[in-house]
């Protein structure tokens, strides 16, 4: 089992509570990074949506107001990458990265696989 993980957390997501549970469940004390307070580098953000194999537009929560202000339905991938960088909110919850792997807790049981 993994000990160490880090999780992109935000308190306010039932999702991202749920799998910071899954962790502490899991035996695992995770180090828990709040995004909107502390947000991961374009460059970070890049490689933990390819560790985690999903497309750039997976990683973005579309539901969000932001989302439709800027426009972004159209946007190409280097371009949600900046907007993901300037505005972390849009950034789809919680990632998850252990030594296995990186994994959009979408759903929760992604996780499992790199426990």
């Amino acid at each position: 089992m993994a000990s160490e993980a880090t999780i992109f957390h935000n308190p306010r997501c039932s999702t991202s509570r749920k799998t910071l549970e899954l962790l502490r469940d899991n035996g695992i004390d995770p180090t828990v990074v709040q995004y909107l307070k502390t947000p991961p580098s374009r460059a970070e953000l890049e490689t933990m949506i390819r560790d985690a194999g999903i497309d750039v537009r997976a990683a973005v929560r579309k539901r969000e107001a932001l989302y439709a202000e800027l426009g972004l339905a159209d946007a190409d991938d280097d371009e949600l990458l900046d907007a993901l960088a300037e505005h972390p909110i849009l950034i789809e919850r919680p990632f998850v990265v252990t030594p296995k792997g990186t994994r959009l807790a979408r759903p929760i049981d992604a996780v499992r696989e790199i426990l």
